[in-house]
């Protein structure tokens, strides 16, 4: 993202903060910033499948729609098999050629276009993961086989890791086995959304998201972020209030209806504001399902950081956790001395199970 663009963002914050904090907050501000983009990116090839499935068969022949038109950051994408086999097959023409005239740098190539149509199969992958998620259908390990081609078996494993973690970072959601008669996965919502992260019933793809980058920004304003400054980084990503949005519906709806009768967002008009301003704040369901050191990792995994880069809200967030953790041993505690209440003898006290910070 261009400075100058980020400086107007934060102009106010820089104003009012200590210096340390200041630069802190704008880690983290551009941390929840790239967030938001990154699911945009991702969320164009959501956008294919989603028109594709109104005009796809039945259940009975799920087959993914074919190739979106735009190229993905790794490679253009081919779901044909015939074009899939025909980029096999001039991979393998063009090595011979190179190993011929230079040893060492054909090892190299070689690796390369290895690593890039690994690229392609976990893309390939991710979008009909996507696909079947939003049909509400598992998708079996043998589809997922058959989908990567024979020639690529071996590495399944990477492939499936390499779509698993761009569907999490993107739509925070995880794929799990669900069906252990027959390997079947689905794509779970981190946060207990309803309709698996669809939040309304139908078909439709996760909005989890959304949700934790908007809770995102609201910590690193400091819990509580005004409804224009949400806005100001949501539009910035073509996120417009009003205005529908080929995943998220129209997303002033979504925030300000469904996500604060979920209670997972509390909106509330400033005092003394006049004419009216309103800010968001998390909401009980929020503070029960998750935590500012969950959300803190979410943000930094996405953006290949950790939490500690940005020291003054990790360690919020890191003081946020332990107690957390602390009520949960206390309510612990509580039970058992209820339960043990009035007993002739008492079982003895077990030690508390070390909490992993």
């Amino acid at each position: 993202m261009p400075r100058g663009q980020k400086s107007k963002t934060h102009a106010r914050q820089k104003r009012h903060r200590p210096r340390g904090e200041t630069r802190a907050s704008e880690d983290a501000q551009e941390t929840a910033e790239e967030t938001a983009e990154t699911a945009e990116e991702t969320s164009e090839t959501a956008e294919e499948y989603s028109a594709a499935s109104q005009s796809q068969p039945g259940p009975e022949s799920p087959s993914p729609p074919e190739e979106p038109q735009k190229a993905t950051p790794t490679a253009t994408l081919t779901l044909s098999s015939s074009s899939s086999e025909s980029d096999e097959s001039s991979d393998e023409e063009s090595e011979p050629n190179v190993q011929k005239e230079y040893p060492c740098e054909a090892n190299l190539t070689t690796t390369a276009l290895h690593q890039d149509m690994i690229a392609r199969r976990s893309m390939i992958l991710l979008q009909h993961l996507l696909y079947n998620y939003n049909l509400k259908q598992l998708t079996t390990k043998e589809e997922m086989l058959k989908i990567i081609t024979k020639k690529y078996e071996d590495d399944f494993p990477e492939i499936f890791r390499k779509a698993s973690e761009k569907l999490e970072d993107a739509f925070a959601v995880e794929v799990r086995e669900v069906n252990s008669s027959q390997p079947s996965y689905n794509l779970i919502s981190k946060l207990k959304l309803p309709n698996n992260g669809r939040i309304r019933a139908g078909r439709g793809l996760p909005k989890t998201a959304f949700l934790m980058t908007v809770l995102g920004i609201i910590f690193i304003q400091g819990n509580c972020a005004s409804e224009e400054e949400i806005w100001k980084i949501l539009k910035k990503k073509k996120i417009y209030p009003g205005k529908k949005h080929r995943i998220f519906g129209e997303p002033r709806k979504l925030m300000n209806q469904y996500l604060v009768k979920l209670k997972y967002l509390e909106y509330r008009q400033v005092a003394n504001s006049d004419p009216p301003r309103y800010e968001f704040l998390w909401g009980p369901q929020a503070h029960a399902e998750s935590s500012k050191m969950k959300i803190m990792e979410y943000l930094a995994k996405i953006n290949q950081t950790t939490p500690s880069a940005i020291s003054t809200l990790y360690e919020e967030a890191f003081t946020d956790k332990k107690e957390q953790a602390e009520a949960r041993d206390e309510d612990n505690t509580d039970t058992i001395d209820q339960s043990t209440e009035g007993s002739p003898e008492k079982s003895p006290t077990t030690s508390p199970i070390p909490v992993n910070t």
